[in-house]
């Protein structure tokens, strides 16, 4: 029986009818696997060994009632077969400490997904100027001077921080737009902390794309989150609506340029945002919409991701 361990928030806040991470834990108990729960603080290391605090649990697709705890176990993360990190951002020094503390679980024999030292090297945000012939003119820097002259060159720009989610702190800045100022004080502290300003794409409104991969191979269908009325974010958090759009062949070879170096780094599951034709974000510490996508498609994309493990599993025995 594979052991089956997941990093995340805490069970009792999450919305079961939406939670990626509750998609994966119901299908690992499908398979008869042992789920266990296991929040970022109950993780350790103690003479060279990583630990954690976790409880197993059985779980309900049910929207009032989803969980029940079980039993409450202290073990070395080596004797599980495989967790998956999905802790939340904010993305800070207490979520590098914890990717140390996993990729020395990862040595000391534990399958960690996504692999902790990618995690770490792959800024959501700055990760994309890797594939820059796929993404929007972009500039990744704390001087607001810079900042100024990219928005002069190209009149609308998006500009956000490095470590946010949800659309969080996303500001969009217009042509002549009297608010430019504060905006990039408040985003760079005034010039103190590093952003990302990106080119206005007019196709948002059509919807801001999540194109999900499982160890580099698209889903053949994306989400697509439209703004709410006088909304310049397409987040779900954010109050976007949202409808299942088949991939097009730009957003194949989207997915074509990016997932071998995926694949290559170890991230497993992630969540590539994709703007018209252009990629604007590529998740991987805890992407989402599993299951809007399941429910349109009667598909069960966890399996798919369930599948991938199993494989890797049989591959290291």
């Amino acid at each position: 029986m594979i052991r089956i361990g997941v990093v995340m928030d805490p069970i009792e806040s999450i919305k079961p009818y939406k939670d990626s991470s509750f998609a994966m834990m119901l299908e690992a108990q499908r398979r008869g696997w042992e789920v266990h729960y296991i929040l970022q603080s109950g993780i350790y290391n103690e003479g060279g060994i990583v630990y954690c605090n976790s409880k197993t649990v059985h779980l309900t697709d049910d929207n009032d009632h989803w969980f029940d705890f079980k039993d409450d176990h202290t073990l070395p993360m080596g004797e599980l077969d495989c967790v998956i990190m999905r802790k939340d951002p904010p993305f800070d020094m207490e979520y590098i400490y914890s990717t140390y503390l996993l990729e020395l679980a990862e040595l000391q024999g534990c399958l960690v997904l996504n692999r902790p030292a990618s995690i770490r090297g792959a800024n959501e945000k700055f990760f994309t100027t890797w594939f820059a012939d796929y993404a929007p003119e972009t500039l990744v820097t704390r001087d607001m001077a810079l900042i100024k002259a990219f928005h002069e060159k190209h009149k609308r720009i998006v500009v956000k921080p490095l470590d946010g989610m949800g659309g969080s702190m996303i500001f969009q800045i217009r042509e002549g737009d009297q608010n430019r100022s504060v905006i990039i004080e408040t985003l760079t502290d005034h010039g103190k902390v590093t952003a990302m300003a990106q080119r206005f794409l007019p196709e948002f409104k059509e919807g801001d794309k999540r194109i999900l991969l499982i160890d580099g191979e698209p889903f053949d269908y994306a989400l697509a989150r439209i703004p709410a009325a006088g909304e310049s974010r397409g987040n779900l958090a954010a109050g976007a609506t949202s409808k299942g759009v088949s991939l097009t062949e730009r957003d194949r070879e989207i997915c074509a340029a990016v997932g071998p170096t995926l694949k290559e780094m170890g991230l497993v599951f992630v969540g590539l945002d994709v703007i018209g034709d252009y990629m604007t974000e590529i998740n991987v510490t805890s992407p989402t919409c599993i299951r809007e996508l399941d429910a349109i498609y009667s598909a069960n994309i966890a399996g798919l991701l369930m599948d991938a493990i199993e494989t890797k599993l049989e591959k290291a025995a």
